[in-house]
C-alpha cells in the first residue's frame, strides 16, 4: 500500500491515544462521498437514540447504555439519579467487602468472587477480568459460571476448593428467568449447602426490579441486590452493574473505564465522518461486506490481554446485526460473522488460509504500542520480545496485503481501564451506525428467544419420555410415539439419560433397536 494512501486514510486522535488505519480496505476515492447522506442519517438516528427514542419497538423500550457513562444525558431526573446512585452503591459495597466491614457467614473476609451469568452477563466481565487483572495486585479472585454445563461448574468449584467459605457469588440475570443462570445459581447454592454454609449471606443479585431473581433474593435475604434496567441490553451491559460490580470487587478502576467510554462517546458523536472513528469503521464494514455481510470479520489483537475481545465482539456484533428482516419488513438476512484469537498465535493457526485460501473475510488488527510495565530485556542485540510481536503483526498485515486481503488496524497506546472503556464504547457506536446504514434494528433479538423456546420444548419432551417409560420399556421410536415427540430428539434425550445413569439401556444391533428402561 502507498504512503500517500496511508496518510490520506489514517485517523489519529492524540487526546484519545487512538489510531485507525483504513487504507488497506480497497474502497474507491468516491466511496466516502457517496455514503455521506446515509451516514448523516445514521448520525441522526444515533442522536435520537441517546435522547430517549423508543429504539426497540418489540419491547417498547429505550436503549440508553450511553447514559451509563454520562448520566447528565439521560432523558429524566429519575434515570440520572438511578445511574448515579447505583454507581455510588457499587463502589461503596466493594469498599465494604475489601475492608472486611461486610464479612462471610463465618466472619471471614471475602477473597473470591463467583459470577453466575451467561451471554452479555459474562462475556463483558470476562473480557475486563482478563484484560485488566493483575494477580499480585487484585483485591479478589474472580471466576465464572457462564454455561449450564455441570462438568464446567465442577471445574470452577474445584478451583474454589477450600475457598468456598470466602467466596461472594454474584448472580446476574435481567429477567431472572434465564435458565442457564438459574441453574448456576442452584448449583452454587447446593455447593454452599453441602459445605454447611448459609448461601444467602454470600449471594448478591444483579437483576431487574420485581424479576424472579429479585423475588428469590429478597425472600431468602441475600446480602445485596443491584438493578438492571430494561433500557440496557445484555450485550451493552458491561458499564452498568453487570460489569462494574465484578470489576470493582476485583479492585479495578471503574471510574477510568467509564471516563474512557465517555471520551470515546464524545468523539464519536461528531457528524464529521472523517473525524469520527466509529463512522469510518462502520463504512469500512459496509464496503468490505457489500452492505450485506458477505465477508466475515477476523479480529486479531496483538496482545494477550485482549484474547477475549473477539468473543466479546461476537455477541455485540452478531446479536445486534444478525437479522432476518429490515425495518421495512423485507427479508434481508443481515449479519457479520466474527471470529478470532490473538497474534501471533494465529500465524501458527489459520493465517495460512487467510493468505492463500478462500477470500471470505476482512481482518481487524488491534495494535498495542506499550509492551509492558517496566523495561524489557533484549533477546537479541537491541531487540525485545515486544519488537518481535510488532514484527509479526506488521509482517502478517503485509503478507495479507500481498494477496489483496483487506485489513483495518486499530492502534491504542496501552491496555488500561481507560482504553478498554474506549474500545467498548467505540464498537457499541459502530454497531449502531452500521445498523442504520443497512436499515435494521440493532437492539432486538428475536432469534435468541426462538432458541430459548426450542430448548424449553426439549425439556418438555424429556418429561413426556420419562412418563412413557413408566408404562414399559421401548426403543427410541416406540417411546417417541408414546410421547408424541420427534424421533430424533427422543433418541438424543434417551442417550443422554442413559449415559448419566438415569435410565438403563440394553444395546442392540442395529443401534435403533436398543431398549431403554426406567430405573
Amino acid at each position: 500500500m502507498s504512503w500517500s494512501r496511508f496518510k490520506t486514510h489514517y485517523y489519529q486522535n492524540s487526546d484519545l491515544g487512538l489510531g485507525l488505519d483504513i487504507s488497506r480496505i480497497p474502497f474507491p476515492d468516491d466511496f466516502l462521498g457517496k455514503m455521506e447522506a446515509p451516514m448523516q442519517k445514521a448520525f441522526a438516528d444515533m442522536a435520537a437514540l441517546e435522547q430517549g427514542a423508543i429504539a426497540n419497538p418489540d419491547e417498547n423500550r429505550m436503549v440508553g447504555h450511553y447514559w451509563l457513562r454520562a448520566p447528565e444525558l439521560a432523558p429524566s431526573d429519575e434515570l440520572r439519579s438511578a445511574i448515579q446512585d447505583t454507581l455510588a452503591d457499587i463502589k461503596s459495597f466493594a469498599q465494604q467487602i475489601h475492608s472486611g466491614e461486610i464479612k462471610t457467614a463465618s466472619g471471614q473476609s471475602f477473597t473470591h468472587v463467583l459470577v453466575v451469568g451467561i451471554g452479555g452477563s459474562a462475556l463483558g466481565p470476562q473480557l475486563v477480568n482478563h484484560a485488566l487483572g493483575q494477580p499480585s495486585a487484585d483485591k479478589m479472585v474472580v471466576t465464572f459460571f457462564d454455561n449450564t454445563d455441570p462438568d464446567g461448574m465442577d471445574y470452577v468449584l474445584d478451583s474454589l476448593s477450600g475457598k468456598l467459605a470466602e467466596t461472594l457469588v454474584v448472580v446476574v440475570s435481567k429477567s431472572g428467568g434465564t435458565v442457564e443462570t438459574r441453574n448456576g445459581m442452584l448449583e452454587s447454592a447446593a455447593a454452599f449447602k453441602a459445605a454447611g454454609i448459609d448461601h444467602a449471606k454470600h449471594f448478591v443479585a444483579v437483576t431487574g426490579a420485581g424479576s424472579k431473581l429479585d423475588q428469590i433474593a429478597k425472600s431468602e435475604g441475600w446480602l445485596k441486590d443491584f438493578p438492571m434496567w430494561d433500557w440496557v441490553g445484555g450485550r451493552t451491559s458491561e458499564l452498568c452493574a453487570v460489569g462494574l460490580l465484578p470489576a470493582a470487587l476485583q479492585g479495578l478502576d471503574i471510574d477510568e473505564m467509564l471516563a474512557g467510554a465517555n471520551e470515546m462517546d464524545a468523539v464519536t458523536r461528531s457528524n464529521n465522518t472523517k473525524e469520527n472513528p466509529a463512522a469510518l469503521l462502520a463504512l469500512m464494514w459496509h464496503f468490505a461486506t457489500d452492505g450485506r455481510g458477505s465477508k466475515d470479520m477476523v479480529v486479531l489483537p496483538y496482545k494477550d490481554r485482549l484474547l477475549l475481545f473477539s468473543r466479546y465482539l461476537q455477541q455485540l456484533v452478531m446479536e445486534s446485526l444478525g437479522k432476518e428482516l429490515d425495518l421495512d419488513g423485507n427479508v434481508v438476512n443481515q449479519g457479520i460473522a466474527v471470529y478470532g484469537n490473538k497474534g501471533s498465535t494465529d500465524q501458527h493457526a489459520y493465517v495460512q488460509q487467510l493468505r492463500e485460501g478462500v477470500s471470505n473475510f476482512f481482518v481487524t488488527f488491534i495494535e498495542v504500542l506499550k509492551d509492558r510495565t517496566g523495561d524489557s530485556m533484549q533477546v537479541e542485540d537491541g531487540v525485545t520480545t515486544g519488537d518481535y510481536l510488532q514484527g509479526f503483526y506488521l509482517g502478517t498485515r503485509d503478507a495479507l496485503s500481498e494477496k489483496d486481503r483487506s485489513s483495518i488496524t486499530i492502534t491504542i497506546d496501552e491496555v488500561s481501564p481507560r482504553t478498554l472503556g474506549m474500545l467498548i464504547a467505540l464498537y457499541e457506536r459502530v454497531v449502531g451506525l452500521y445498523a442504520s446504514l443497512v436499515n435494521i434494528n440493532a437492539y432486538h433479538q428475536p432469534g435468541v428467544e426462538a432458541g430459548k423456546k426450542a430448548a424449553t420444548g426439549v425439556i418438555d419432551l424429556l418429561a413426556k419420555l420419562k412418563a412413557a417409560m413408566a408404562s414399559g420399556s421401548g426403543t427410541a421410536e416406540q417411546l417417541a410415539q408414546k410421547a408424541d415427540g420427534c424421533h430424533e430428539l427422543s433418541f438424543k434425550i434417551l442417550e443422554h439419560l442413559a449415559a448419566n445413569g438415569r435410565i438403563s439401556k440394553e444395546t442392540r444391533e442395529p443401534w435403533f433397536e436398543s431398549i431403554y428402561t426406567a430405573l
